[in-house]
């Protein structure tokens, strides 16, 4: 079996290209032959280093390094992007069974998505955010600071001040969004797309957004990179903590107002707008991005639970996946897909995006006999049914044989060396 990925960047620039080069990875160490196909240059991640797996750069340019009129433009429609990928789909010495999209927002554009269509193989796109149906990728009213309600693409969608940058970056993105429910509808009529949702919620809201559209919906749930090990010993830990970007929509504000109220410390990990404000508060410790294993040591070390509390309809915060694998509770926002691996009460809490209620469940973490209960009871929970790369590539390799409508093939041969063509 040989599959194309594709998505902007070889390094995880965030939640897409990280999935994105671990499904490669993934589907490599199970025998498929993967081509992983990146708009931007640059060092790759050494989970890219596998022998099965080619590497090939199209030489873009990221449109947010471009001059902010050319960086609309190839935003919207980046015909450049679409010849450089007809021509590598062209000259690859066996075609693939599939392809599969992961992240184009950045340099390839909606321009790739005729050329995809045109290929005439099966194509999958991993829903990681809401922008298949919303300009702004998160269905969220930054204006507003809460959800948004409207219907995407509507007239009052296009007047609303939603996004986080400016008026024109609105009317830019809206214009991307219409540029790419075009190509889609066009190209794909025929030959419907795989859409794939990384938790049950992201998919109750996308589905009847994009209803109607040419596409077959199939839920798969993101990889989770940690050993099975020991359980971690939260009632050890010292403090709550963060990971990710620190952000009003992720509401790692309301964790540091939460904390002090409950008297305890917070730990952020990651950075952010808001880490000059976080950084002047008593009883918060910030630090900056760590590499994996670092982050699971200091979650091991000092985490009594790991905090994603987000005001916005997240569609599956890994962090609160890794945590329950190391057996440490996590608190989730009811608002996000991870909640739905937590039993509130049990192995953390499902809780609304509010420094009340994380106030009122940062205060139960206090009672170590509950947060080492809980974390024991995660650790089960969690590897009892594992989010591994195995489970994961064995997922992917079902949709792909029904994509193709073939079995899956014997195990695929090696190339001689993973490069950037």
């Amino acid at each position: 079996m040989h599959v194309g990925i594709l998505t902007n960047f070889p390094t995880p620039k965030g939640g897409a290209e990280k999935v994105a080069i671990e499904s490669a990875r993934g589907l490599a160490e199970r025998g498929v032959a993967v081509t992983f196909l990146h708009g931007i240059d640059g060092p790759a991640d050494p989970m890219l280093d596998h022998p099965r797996i080619r590497r090939v750069g199209l030489g873009l340019t990221d449109v947010w390094d471009r001059p902010a009129w050319r960086g609309a433009l190839e935003g919207v429609w980046n015909r450049e992007a679409a010849r450089r990928l007809r021509a590598v789909l062209a000259a690859l010495p066996a075609a693939p069974y599939c392809l599969h999209l992961h992240q184009w927002t950045r340099s390839l554009s909606p321009a790739i998505l005729p050329v995809l269509a045109a290929s005439r193989l099966p194509v999958a796109v991993t829903l990681h955010d809401y922008f298949l149906a919303c300009p702004n990728g998160v269905y969220y009213r930054f204006d507003e600071g809460a959800p948004c309600t409207l219907a995407p693409m509507g007239a009052a969608c296009l007047a609303a001040p939603c996004d986080p940058q400016s008026r024109a970056h609105k009317l830019v993105r809206f214009a991307r969004a219409a540029a790419t429910r075009t190509a889609l509808h066009r190209g794909f009529a025929e030959r419907p797309l795989a859409l794939v949702h990384v938790s049950d919620g992201s998919r109750a809201r996308l589905e009847p957004m994009l209803s109607g559209g040419p596409f077959r919906h199939h839920r798969v749930d993101n990889p989770v990179r940690v050993a099975q090990g020991v359980p971690a010993n939260p009632a050890g830990g010292d403090a709550v903590a963060f990971v990710g970007r620190f952000t009003r929509e992720k509401g790692a504000d309301l964790v540091a107002a939460a904390a002090r109220a409950a008297g305890l410390a917070a730990l952020f990990i990651g950075d952010g707008p808001l880490e000059p404000v976080l950084r002047g508060l008593p009883g918060t410790e910030v630090l900056g991005w760590r590499s994996p294993a670092e982050v699971e040591r200091l979650l091991r070390a000092r985490a009594r639970a790991v905090v994603a509390p987000a005001r916005w309809l997240e569609t599956g915060p890994l962090t609160v996946y890794e945590a329950l694998a190391a057996g440490i509770p996590a608190i989730a926002s009811d608002r996000a897909g991870a909640g739905e691996k937590v039993v509130s009460g049990e192995t953390g809490f499902v809780v609304a995006p509010t420094a009340e209620s994380l106030g009122a469940a940062f205060g139960a973490l206090r009672d170590d006999a509950l947060v080492r209960r809980m974390g024991l009871a995660a650790h089960a929970r969690y590897w009892a049914a594992p989010m591994t790369l195995a489970a994961h590539a064995e997922a992917l390799c079902g949709l792909y044989a029904a994509m193709a409508g073939r079995p899956l093939a014997a195990e695929a041969p090696s190339f001689q060396r993973s490069a950037v063509l």
